[in-house]
Protein backbone atom coordinates (compact mmCIF):
# COMPACT_ATOMS: atom_id res chain seq x y z
CA UNK A 1 0.00 0.00 0.00
CA UNK A 2 1.79 3.07 -1.06
CA UNK A 3 1.98 6.00 1.85
CA UNK A 4 -0.39 8.92 -0.20
CA UNK A 5 -3.24 6.08 0.47
CA UNK A 6 -2.84 6.10 4.14
CA UNK A 7 -2.24 10.01 4.20
CA UNK A 8 -5.01 12.09 5.27
CA UNK A 9 -7.71 13.41 3.58
CA UNK A 10 -8.54 17.55 3.74
CA UNK A 11 -11.56 18.60 1.88
CA UNK A 12 -11.41 22.35 1.10
CA UNK A 13 -14.77 24.38 0.93
CA UNK A 14 -15.07 27.81 -1.13
CA UNK A 15 -17.80 30.16 -2.27
CA UNK A 16 -16.35 33.28 -3.88
CA UNK A 17 -17.73 36.11 -4.58
CA UNK A 18 -19.36 35.09 -7.95
CA UNK A 19 -21.93 33.21 -5.67
CA UNK A 20 -21.88 30.57 -8.79
CA UNK A 21 -21.40 27.29 -6.86
CA UNK A 22 -19.44 26.08 -3.74
CA UNK A 23 -16.68 23.96 -4.69
CA UNK A 24 -15.62 21.33 -2.91
CA UNK A 25 -12.59 19.15 -3.11
CA UNK A 26 -10.71 16.29 -1.17
CA UNK A 27 -6.61 16.33 -1.26
CA UNK A 28 -4.11 14.78 0.54
CA UNK A 29 -0.58 16.55 1.40
CA UNK A 30 1.33 13.60 1.79
CA UNK A 31 3.94 13.00 0.54
CA UNK A 32 3.00 15.47 -2.28
CA UNK A 33 0.29 17.36 -2.63
CA UNK A 34 -2.85 14.97 -4.99
CA UNK A 35 -6.44 16.41 -5.79
CA UNK A 36 -8.52 13.14 -4.96
CA UNK A 37 -11.86 14.09 -5.25
CA UNK A 38 -14.01 17.57 -7.16
CA UNK A 39 -17.57 18.10 -6.32
CA UNK A 40 -19.41 21.46 -7.59
CA UNK A 41 -22.79 22.35 -5.34
CA UNK A 42 -25.60 24.58 -6.97
CA UNK A 43 -26.35 27.25 -4.60
CA UNK A 44 -30.15 28.13 -4.65
CA UNK A 45 -31.63 31.02 -6.53
CA UNK A 46 -33.18 31.99 -2.81
CA UNK A 47 -29.53 31.86 -1.28
CA UNK A 48 -28.00 33.86 -4.29
CA UNK A 49 -31.11 36.40 -3.72
CA UNK A 50 -30.49 36.49 0.08
CA UNK A 51 -26.43 36.89 0.06
CA UNK A 52 -26.43 39.43 -2.50
CA UNK A 53 -28.82 41.66 -0.26
CA UNK A 54 -26.91 41.25 2.64
CA UNK A 55 -23.41 42.55 0.67
CA UNK A 56 -24.72 46.26 1.66
CA UNK A 57 -26.93 47.87 4.69
CA UNK A 58 -30.64 47.38 4.99
CA UNK A 59 -33.12 46.39 7.23
CA UNK A 60 -33.51 44.13 9.65
CA UNK A 61 -29.78 42.56 8.67
CA UNK A 62 -29.31 40.68 11.68
CA UNK A 63 -32.21 38.13 11.95
CA UNK A 64 -31.62 37.45 8.00
CA UNK A 65 -27.79 37.26 8.73
CA UNK A 66 -28.33 34.89 11.11
CA UNK A 67 -30.46 32.58 9.40
CA UNK A 68 -28.31 32.72 6.14
CA UNK A 69 -25.62 31.78 8.39
CA UNK A 70 -27.49 28.01 9.09
CA UNK A 71 -29.27 27.76 5.28
CA UNK A 72 -25.18 28.04 4.28
CA UNK A 73 -23.87 25.83 6.70
CA UNK A 74 -26.59 23.30 5.90
CA UNK A 75 -25.57 23.36 2.06
CA UNK A 76 -21.95 23.70 2.73
CA UNK A 77 -22.39 20.16 4.61
CA UNK A 78 -24.81 18.98 1.45
CA UNK A 79 -21.84 19.31 -0.72
CA UNK A 80 -19.10 17.69 1.86
CA UNK A 81 -21.51 15.21 2.20
CA UNK A 82 -22.19 14.98 -1.93
CA UNK A 83 -18.42 14.90 -2.37
CA UNK A 84 -17.86 11.91 -0.40
CA UNK A 85 -20.88 9.42 -1.57
CA UNK A 86 -20.27 10.33 -5.10
CA UNK A 87 -16.31 9.76 -5.01
CA UNK A 88 -17.04 6.84 -2.39
CA UNK A 89 -14.33 8.41 -0.37
CA UNK A 90 -13.84 6.83 3.50
CA UNK A 91 -14.61 9.34 6.00
CA UNK A 92 -12.38 7.34 8.60
CA UNK A 93 -9.37 8.73 6.38
CA UNK A 94 -10.24 12.24 6.45
CA UNK A 95 -8.74 14.42 8.61
CA UNK A 96 -10.78 17.75 8.31
CA UNK A 97 -12.87 20.50 6.18
CA UNK A 98 -11.69 23.55 5.65
CA UNK A 99 -14.29 26.46 5.16
CA UNK A 100 -13.65 29.28 3.98
CA UNK A 101 -17.57 30.77 3.72
CA UNK A 102 -19.25 33.31 2.41
CA UNK A 103 -18.11 36.51 2.99
CA UNK A 104 -20.37 39.38 2.67
CA UNK A 105 -18.73 42.58 4.35
CA UNK A 106 -14.76 42.82 4.35
CA UNK A 107 -13.97 46.26 5.51
CA UNK A 108 -10.02 45.36 6.05
CA UNK A 109 -9.80 50.02 6.13
CA UNK A 110 -11.56 49.31 9.50
CA UNK A 111 -10.39 46.06 10.53
CA UNK A 112 -13.12 43.73 10.05
CA UNK A 113 -14.14 40.79 7.66
CA UNK A 114 -17.13 38.99 8.08
CA UNK A 115 -18.02 35.01 6.66
CA UNK A 116 -20.76 33.11 7.54
CA UNK A 117 -21.89 29.07 6.93
CA UNK A 118 -21.90 28.22 10.41
CA UNK A 119 -18.81 25.51 11.15
CA UNK A 120 -20.32 24.54 14.32
CA UNK A 121 -23.44 23.32 11.97
CA UNK A 122 -20.90 22.03 9.16
CA UNK A 123 -19.28 19.92 11.89
CA UNK A 124 -22.15 18.58 13.54
CA UNK A 125 -23.85 17.58 9.87
CA UNK A 126 -20.83 15.90 8.93
CA UNK A 127 -19.77 14.57 11.45
CA UNK A 128 -15.72 16.21 10.26
CA UNK A 129 -13.66 18.49 12.28
CA UNK A 130 -14.32 22.08 10.45
CA UNK A 131 -11.87 24.75 10.72
CA UNK A 132 -13.10 27.83 9.24
CA UNK A 133 -13.06 32.03 10.48
CA UNK A 134 -9.62 31.99 8.57
CA UNK A 135 -9.03 35.60 7.75
CA UNK A 136 -10.12 37.11 11.35
CA UNK A 137 -6.78 36.28 12.92
CA UNK A 138 -4.38 38.03 10.37
CA UNK A 139 -6.18 40.69 10.66
CA UNK A 140 -6.14 40.68 14.65
CA UNK A 141 -2.26 40.43 13.85
CA UNK A 142 -2.68 44.01 11.74
CA UNK A 143 -3.19 42.60 8.52
CA UNK A 144 -5.80 42.85 5.50
CA UNK A 145 -7.18 39.00 6.08
CA UNK A 146 -6.73 38.87 2.46
CA UNK A 147 -5.60 37.66 -0.24
CA UNK A 148 -4.88 34.03 1.80
CA UNK A 149 -4.17 31.92 -1.44
CA UNK A 150 -0.59 32.99 -2.02
CA UNK A 151 1.00 30.75 0.59
CA UNK A 152 -0.73 28.21 -1.23
CA UNK A 153 0.15 29.29 -4.39
CA UNK A 154 4.15 29.23 -2.99
CA UNK A 155 4.08 26.02 -1.82
CA UNK A 156 2.44 24.19 -5.07
CA UNK A 157 3.52 25.98 -7.83
CA UNK A 158 6.74 28.25 -7.01
CA UNK A 159 9.18 27.47 -9.40
CA UNK A 160 13.35 27.24 -8.95
CA UNK A 161 14.37 28.65 -11.98
CA UNK A 162 11.34 30.14 -14.05
CA UNK A 163 9.47 33.87 -12.16
CA UNK A 164 5.89 33.09 -12.37
CA UNK A 165 2.68 34.83 -11.84
CA UNK A 166 -0.99 33.17 -10.26
CA UNK A 167 -3.12 35.41 -11.36
CA UNK A 168 -7.17 34.21 -9.53
CA UNK A 169 -9.93 36.00 -11.46
CA UNK A 170 -13.18 35.06 -9.40
CA UNK A 171 -15.67 37.89 -8.37
CA UNK A 172 -12.26 39.84 -7.94
CA UNK A 173 -8.81 38.90 -8.88
CA UNK A 174 -5.86 38.75 -6.98
CA UNK A 175 -2.60 37.62 -8.11
CA UNK A 176 0.86 35.86 -6.35
CA UNK A 177 4.39 36.87 -7.66
CA UNK A 178 6.66 34.20 -6.97
CA UNK A 179 10.29 34.83 -7.71
CA UNK A 180 12.75 32.20 -8.50
CA UNK A 181 15.02 32.99 -6.25
CA UNK A 182 14.12 31.02 -3.13
CA UNK A 183 15.05 34.19 -0.75
CA UNK A 184 12.47 36.09 -2.32
CA UNK A 185 9.47 37.18 0.00
CA UNK A 186 6.06 35.96 -1.77
CA UNK A 187 3.83 38.99 -3.11
CA UNK A 188 0.68 39.53 -3.53
CA UNK A 189 -2.97 41.34 -3.26
CA UNK A 190 -6.41 41.88 -5.20
CA UNK A 191 -5.88 43.83 -8.41
CA UNK A 192 -9.85 44.95 -8.18
CA UNK A 193 -12.71 43.54 -10.19
CA UNK A 194 -12.64 39.70 -11.97
CA UNK A 195 -16.21 38.63 -13.40
CA UNK A 196 -18.10 40.78 -10.49
CA UNK A 197 -18.96 43.46 -12.50
CA UNK A 198 -19.51 41.98 -15.94
CA UNK A 199 -21.64 39.05 -14.21
CA UNK A 200 -23.69 42.16 -12.81
CA UNK A 201 -24.16 43.92 -15.98
CA UNK A 202 -25.22 41.14 -18.62
CA UNK A 203 -27.55 39.64 -15.64
CA UNK A 204 -29.00 43.19 -16.08
CA UNK A 205 -29.27 43.16 -19.67
CA UNK A 206 -29.29 39.88 -20.74
CA UNK A 207 -30.91 38.26 -17.43
CA UNK A 208 -27.46 35.72 -17.77
CA UNK A 209 -25.60 34.58 -14.92
CA UNK A 210 -22.36 35.39 -16.68
CA UNK A 211 -21.08 36.25 -20.34
CA UNK A 212 -19.58 32.40 -21.91
CA UNK A 213 -16.44 33.21 -23.38
CA UNK A 214 -17.11 37.22 -23.29
CA UNK A 215 -19.05 36.91 -26.18
CA UNK A 216 -21.19 39.76 -25.58
CA UNK A 217 -18.04 42.00 -24.36
CA UNK A 218 -17.01 41.30 -28.09
CA UNK A 219 -19.60 42.62 -29.78
CA UNK A 220 -18.91 45.79 -27.49
CA UNK A 221 -16.31 48.61 -28.19
CA UNK A 222 -14.11 49.95 -25.33
CA UNK A 223 -15.09 53.17 -23.98
CA UNK A 224 -12.04 55.15 -23.44
CA UNK A 225 -13.37 57.40 -21.40
CA UNK A 226 -15.67 55.60 -19.00
CA UNK A 227 -12.47 53.00 -18.62
CA UNK A 228 -10.53 56.34 -17.59
CA UNK A 229 -12.92 56.99 -14.80
CA UNK A 230 -13.25 53.80 -13.47
CA UNK A 231 -9.06 53.66 -13.17
CA UNK A 232 -9.38 56.59 -12.01
CA UNK A 233 -10.60 55.24 -8.46
CA UNK A 234 -7.54 55.64 -5.71
CA UNK A 235 -7.72 51.40 -4.89
CA UNK A 236 -5.79 50.83 -8.40
CA UNK A 237 -3.07 53.38 -7.42
CA UNK A 238 -2.44 51.68 -4.44
CA UNK A 239 0.33 50.31 -2.61
CA UNK A 240 -0.42 46.86 -1.49
CA UNK A 241 -1.17 45.20 0.81
CA UNK A 242 -4.51 45.96 -0.04
CA UNK A 243 -7.66 43.90 -1.08
CA UNK A 244 -10.91 44.57 -1.85
CA UNK A 245 -15.03 43.09 -2.76
CA UNK A 246 -18.17 44.10 -3.69
CA UNK A 247 -17.91 46.84 -1.05
CA UNK A 248 -15.70 48.69 -3.62
CA UNK A 249 -16.73 46.95 -7.11
CA UNK A 250 -20.64 46.74 -7.44
CA UNK A 251 -23.80 47.63 -9.42
CA UNK A 252 -24.42 51.07 -7.61
CA UNK A 253 -20.50 52.13 -8.46
CA UNK A 254 -21.04 50.85 -12.16
CA UNK A 255 -24.19 52.91 -12.57
CA UNK A 256 -23.10 56.25 -10.92
CA UNK A 257 -20.24 56.25 -13.64
CA UNK A 258 -21.83 55.50 -16.19
CA UNK A 259 -25.25 58.01 -15.37
CA UNK A 260 -22.72 60.37 -15.37
CA UNK A 261 -21.57 60.25 -18.79
CA UNK A 262 -22.31 62.30 -21.54
CA UNK A 263 -23.96 60.25 -23.82
CA UNK A 264 -25.93 57.38 -22.73
CA UNK A 265 -24.14 53.69 -23.62
CA UNK A 266 -24.91 50.86 -25.31
CA UNK A 267 -25.19 47.92 -22.82
CA UNK A 268 -22.56 45.79 -25.01
CA UNK A 269 -20.09 48.89 -24.95
CA UNK A 270 -20.28 48.86 -21.48
CA UNK A 271 -19.76 45.30 -21.22
CA UNK A 272 -16.87 45.38 -23.70
CA UNK A 273 -15.67 48.49 -21.11
CA UNK A 274 -15.99 46.07 -18.22
CA UNK A 275 -13.73 43.14 -19.78
CA UNK A 276 -11.23 45.65 -20.77
CA UNK A 277 -11.13 46.74 -16.78
CA UNK A 278 -10.55 43.56 -15.67
CA UNK A 279 -7.83 42.69 -18.19
CA UNK A 280 -5.99 46.34 -17.64
CA UNK A 281 -6.06 46.39 -13.80
CA UNK A 282 -4.32 42.84 -14.22
CA UNK A 283 -2.17 43.55 -16.52
CA UNK A 284 -0.74 46.97 -15.07
CA UNK A 285 -0.28 45.22 -11.75
CA UNK A 286 1.87 42.41 -13.10
CA UNK A 287 3.40 44.52 -15.44
CA UNK A 288 4.76 46.75 -12.41
CA UNK A 289 6.72 44.33 -11.64
CA UNK A 290 9.23 43.59 -13.87
CA UNK A 291 10.09 40.63 -14.01
CA UNK A 292 12.27 38.70 -17.01
CA UNK A 293 11.14 35.40 -18.08
CA UNK A 294 8.55 35.59 -16.22
CA UNK A 295 5.47 32.82 -16.76
CA UNK A 296 1.12 33.91 -15.92
CA UNK A 297 -0.99 31.04 -14.81
CA UNK A 298 -4.20 31.85 -14.76
CA UNK A 299 -7.23 30.26 -12.40
CA UNK A 300 -10.71 30.64 -11.20
CA UNK A 301 -13.98 31.55 -13.27
CA UNK A 302 -12.32 34.21 -15.95
CA UNK A 303 -9.72 31.78 -16.66
CA UNK A 304 -12.00 30.17 -19.21
CA UNK A 305 -12.89 33.70 -20.73
CA UNK A 306 -11.80 33.46 -23.80
CA UNK A 307 -12.06 37.18 -24.44
CA UNK A 308 -10.23 38.02 -21.54
CA UNK A 309 -7.60 35.79 -22.08
CA UNK A 310 -6.80 37.50 -25.91
CA UNK A 311 -6.72 40.83 -24.06
CA UNK A 312 -4.18 39.67 -21.19
CA UNK A 313 -2.34 37.98 -23.82
CA UNK A 314 -1.90 41.01 -25.74
CA UNK A 315 -1.27 43.33 -23.03
CA UNK A 316 1.17 41.28 -20.85
CA UNK A 317 3.39 40.33 -24.21
CA UNK A 318 6.16 39.15 -23.96
CA UNK A 319 5.20 37.03 -21.37
CA UNK A 320 4.27 33.27 -21.23
CA UNK A 321 0.48 33.07 -20.63
CA UNK A 322 -1.62 29.93 -19.63
CA UNK A 323 -3.65 28.22 -16.76
CA UNK A 324 -2.73 25.94 -14.02
CA UNK A 325 -4.12 23.34 -16.19
CA UNK A 326 -0.51 23.07 -17.16
CA UNK A 327 0.67 23.01 -13.50
CA UNK A 328 -1.49 19.54 -12.98
CA UNK A 329 -4.45 21.48 -11.15
CA UNK A 330 -7.46 22.86 -12.49
CA UNK A 331 -7.82 26.04 -12.53
CA UNK A 332 -11.49 25.43 -11.09
CA UNK A 333 -10.39 23.63 -8.01
CA UNK A 334 -7.17 25.93 -7.25
CA UNK A 335 -8.99 28.04 -4.56
CA UNK A 336 -10.60 25.18 -3.04
CA UNK A 337 -7.73 23.14 -2.36
CA UNK A 338 -5.92 26.39 -1.32
CA UNK A 339 -8.88 26.48 2.04
CA UNK A 340 -7.96 22.33 2.28
CA UNK A 341 -4.06 23.00 2.87
CA UNK A 342 -5.13 26.13 5.32
CA UNK A 343 -6.72 23.48 7.22
CA UNK A 344 -4.12 20.96 6.75
CA UNK A 345 -1.76 23.76 8.36
CA UNK A 346 -3.92 24.63 11.07
CA UNK A 347 -4.41 21.06 12.36
CA UNK A 348 -0.43 20.66 12.33
CA UNK A 349 0.08 23.59 14.27
CA UNK A 350 1.37 25.51 11.28
CA UNK A 351 0.90 29.15 10.20
CA UNK A 352 -1.23 29.66 7.05
CA UNK A 353 -1.02 33.56 6.12
CA UNK A 354 2.02 35.61 4.74
CA UNK A 355 2.62 39.20 6.47
CA UNK A 356 4.47 40.48 3.03
CA UNK A 357 1.14 39.85 1.29
CA UNK A 358 -1.64 40.24 3.94
CA UNK A 359 0.53 42.83 5.95
CA UNK A 360 -0.28 41.08 9.76
CA UNK A 361 2.71 41.74 12.16
CA UNK A 362 4.16 37.88 11.77
CA UNK A 363 2.99 34.41 10.40
CA UNK A 364 0.14 33.13 12.35
CA UNK A 365 -1.95 30.22 12.23
CA UNK A 366 -5.24 30.63 10.84
CA UNK A 367 -8.87 29.70 11.55
CA UNK A 368 -10.88 28.05 14.17
CA UNK A 369 -11.13 24.17 14.90
CA UNK A 370 -14.37 22.53 15.40
CA UNK A 371 -14.03 19.02 16.60
CA UNK A 372 -15.89 16.23 14.98
CA UNK A 373 -17.86 13.80 16.06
Amino acid sequence: MSTSICAPIYIGLMSGTSLDSIDAVAVRFEPGFELIACHSEPISSAIHSSTLALFNPGDNEIERLGRLDLELAELFATAVDNLIRVNHLDRQQIAAIGSHGQTIRHRPEANFTLQIGDPNLIAERTGLTTIGDFRRRDMAAGGQGAPLVPAFHSALFRHPEHNRVLVNIGGMANLTILEAAGDKPVLGYDTGPGNVLMDSWIKQHKQKSYDRDGQWAAQGQVLPQLLKQMLALPYFSETPPKSTGREQFNQCWLEQIVNALAVKPQPEDVQATLLELTAVSIADAINSHPLSDLQVFLCGGGSHNSQLRSRLSALLKPHYLSTTAELNLDPDWVEAAAFAWLAYRTLNRMSGNVPEVTGAAGYRPLGAIYWGN
